[in-house]
């Protein structure tokens, strides 16, 4: 029931695409403490972002974001990471299918995906309030080898994002973890364990398996995420698709359907979606023209970067450009 991003004849999805709805709420997701908690979190997050924008913090991988507007789509990378959300909303188009996010929500990447966002519900009196915390594989690897989960059921590798309702399982350790900001001498020992327990939540939960599938050392989807990191790193260079098949250790039919299995794309759409993203983003922060950002991407030809740059994005580079600066949506990646 699913579409696909169209290859890059395509253009940047609309909010048109298919919903995806978070799984069926359980009895601890409706109880009233996991409305207390997260009212807990969205002061907390409050009082860590005086100002609009994403705020850094003394934890390594976590990142608060406090919104003010709505915003227009624009095309973002999600690394593997859990985006838990308190407060506004905001909607992700991946592989033709957009997921909302709310304040009872989490959505967790466990690849590298282009996406397109949006915020669709943020004002200056109830503004977008989440936090976004990358996930270490190695550890959730290291936890995988300590405990038992659930066998895989073999079933077929399921798209690199999901969405997910936020329980009290989860949401206490994020108070906790946020309540050391205030104990900056306990990060170093505390925050490491804290991100465990919510590794551990994460994988315990009904989005556990496709974040085990690509933690899983030789499993076909950590071989497959292996290729996309690979291909993130190397982006600029010419796609030779038996070199990025050497890199899986998979034969090229079964990377190119694991592949597509996972992001919605062949290597060579998720190569081609990834120039046009850095490109418009030199353009924007760097202030290069679209001749000098396709090649710096790797295009060879300017001509192709400006018919697939107007597909993609809708009109031709500069004149994008300029609506991007007069409206003043620089590039995020939130």
């Amino acid at each position: 029931m699913e579409h696909w991003i169209a290859e890059i004849q395509g253009r940047v999805p609309s909010h048109h695409g298919l919903f995806q709805h978070p799984q069926k709420i359980t009895s601890k997701e409706q109880s009233p403490r996991v409305g207390e908690l997260r009212g807990e979190l969205r002061r907390k997050i409050a009082a860590h972002t005086p100002n609009a924008g994403a705020h850094a913090t003394a934890i390594a991988g976590l990142t608060l974001y406090h919104r003010t507007a709505p915003s227009p789509c624009y095309p973002a990378m999600f690394e593997p990471s859990l985006n838990v959300f308190v407060q506004g909303r905001k909607r992700i188009t991946f592989a033709g299918m957009t997921y909302l996010c709310d304040e009872s929500t989490f959505l967790l990447s466990s690849i590298d995906v282009p996406v397109v966002s949006q915020i669709v519900a943020a004002s200056e009196d109830v503004p977008l309030l989440s936090l976004l915390l990358k996930l270490d594989m190695a550890v959730v690897r290291e936890i995988l080898s300590q405990e038992e989960f659930r066998t895989p059921d073999g079933s077929s590798p399921a798209r690199g994002i999901a969405i997910g309702k936020t329980t009290v399982d989860l949401l206490q350790p994020f108070c906790r973890l946020l309540d050391l900001l205030d104990a900056s001498e306990d990060i170093p020992f505390l925050s490491n364990l804290i991100q465990r327990e919510i590794v551990y939540r994460l994988l315990r939960g009904p989005q556990g398996e496709r974040l085990r599938a690509i933690a899983t050392l030789g499993d076909q989807s950590h071989r497959t995420a292996k290729a996309i990191a690979w291909l993130r790193a190397n982006y600029t260079k010419p796609l030779r698709v038996e070199e990025l098949a050497e890199v899986a250790r998979m034969g090229m039919s079964t990377l190119h359907h694991h592949f597509r299995a996972l992001t919605a794309m062949s290597p060579l759409q998720y190569q081609k979606q990834l120039r046009l993203v850095a490109a418009r983003e030199r353009m924007l922060v760097e202030g290069l023209d679209a001749a000098s950002a396709a090649f710096e991407v790797g295009y060879e030809s300017a001509s192709q970067f400006n018919r697939e740059y107007k597909r993609f994005f809708g009109q031709p580079p500069m004149r994008d450009i300029k609506v991007r600066r007069l409206a003043g949506s620089a590039m995020v990646t939130d």
